[in-house]
């Protein structure tokens, strides 16, 4: 028999036993299904973020910064230095050659969340209204109006009216001394702005006492814009800033929660998967002892040693695919669809975004699961094929 068919027939012959072993078999399932279940649980939360903070970014925006912010609320532009960033060359104009620009100002306020009570953050964002819906041509408002230069009336993002109470269309709602009132609601496409209350740049300063700007939001004009809106604001004199597109900006921001969360994801399944990897070890070793009359059975009647030994391994990889499928229902189940916020983005204040499972998380558990299945079916394999054929017949 040659060696492929070898391997068919010893591979059935012990998956058939796997009813026989069903409550050692399922040790495996369960605690595999318990790493992967975890393992995509966590990194559904920095994928979730990624996605959303990649959704606010736009190839064709820059955002300016200060030279030595790490961030948009650590950000401080003076309110001169406003006008020479916007008669920097490459910025988009409009019909009557003004730039299609921004200068913004973020607050951090807290509302009381629908789901517990509680009081949490929420970024205010003041904005030149202007020329936000040009800058901004992916923000639809869904119900309501936009709000009046002047007058303390803001927009609420949809995630946010959905996380926080008191911000349906007509409400007013007071931050510290100051109130407002929701004129409208808005959709941006899932991006962090959809978290955020928007309103007049100018009655935010005004109601936080500032002169001074967080950041300046323009629209490039065309492929090279970018390059033409750095070099000259980065040898002006009179400016100290920095500029970013804004993909490049929100993608860095998420890296360092992406990497925090990875890890924590990591070390965590590692710890659970060492746990596997024993009861796969014991499990598999039983399942050996149990088997050891077959084994020896099927090396007296021609049956090779590697044939023994892909068995087993097969069994455990086996058991082990089927937990991480079970852990990755049960992630899917549990996590998928739920709405989360966590504070990230260069922001003071709560991001909201959705927990996706998808394909590629999943197939990374069932990775993760064949790699605790292969360490845990090695050595019992190796063990099967050494079992003496003359000492395995005696127990007959």
């Amino acid at each position: 028999m040659n060696l492929l068919k070898q391997l068919i027939a010893v591979s059935s012959i012990s998956l058939r036993g796997l009813p026989h072993r069903l409550a050692s078999s399922a040790v495996i399932v369960i605690g595999t299904a318990g790493v992967v279940a975890v393992l995509l649980s966590v990194l559904a939360l920095s994928t979730g973020l990624a996605s959303t903070l990649t959704a606010t970014g736009s190839a064709d925006r820059a955002i300016v910064l200060h030279a030595q912010a790490a961030n948009e609320i650590g950000s401080n532009l003076a309110h001169d230095t406003i006008p020479t960033i916007l008669d920097a060359p490459g910025i988009a104009k409009d019909a009557d050659h003004k730039a299609i620009a921004s200068a913004e100002a973020l607050a951090s306020v807290n509302l009381q969340r629908l789901d517990n009570g509680k009081l949490s953050t929420l970024t205010l964002r003041g904005v030149s209204s202007e020329q936000m819906l040009a800058l901004r041509p992916e923000l639809h408002v869904v119900h309501g109006r936009l709000f009046h230069t002047g007058l303390r009336e803001l927009i609420v993002g949809r995630s946010a009216q959905e996380r926080y109470a008191n911000l349906s269309v007509g409400s007013r709602v007071k931050f510290g001394d100051n109130e407002w009132t929701i004129v409208g609601d808005f959709d941006s496409g899932g991006g962090a702005h959809d978290s955020e209350v928007i309103g007049d740049v100018d009655s935010v300063l005004t109601a936080y006492q500032r002169t001074t700007y967080n950041s300046v939001i323009v629209k490039l004009n065309g492929r090279n814009g970018l390059a033409t809106l750095r070099a000259a604001l980065l040898h002006d004199p009179t400016l100290s800033v920095q500029v970013f597109s804004e993909t490049d900006y929100y993608a860095q921001q998420s890296q360092t929660f992406a990497r925090f969360l990875g890890l924590i994801a990591r070390v965590i399944s590692i710890i659970m998967a060492i746990g596997a990897v024993f009861a796969a070890l014991n499990t598999m070793y039983s399942a050996v002892s149990s088997r050891a009359v077959e084994i020896a059975t099927l090396r007296a009647i021609g049956y090779g040693a590697l044939g023994v030994v892909f068995s087993v391994i097969f069994e455990a990889l086996v058991l082990s695919v089927l937990g991480a499928l079970v852990g990755a229902a049960l992630a899917w189940a549990v996590f998928d669809g739920n709405t989360v916020s966590t504070i990230a983005g260069g922001s003071l204040s709560q991001v909201v975004f959705h927990l996706h499972i998808g394909s590629a998380l999943i197939i990374l558990g069932i990775i993760w699961a064949c790699v605790v299945g292969l360490i845990g079916g090695l050595a019992p394999a190796i063990r099967a094929a050494r079992i003496p054929v003359a000492v395995a017949l005696r127990a007959i």
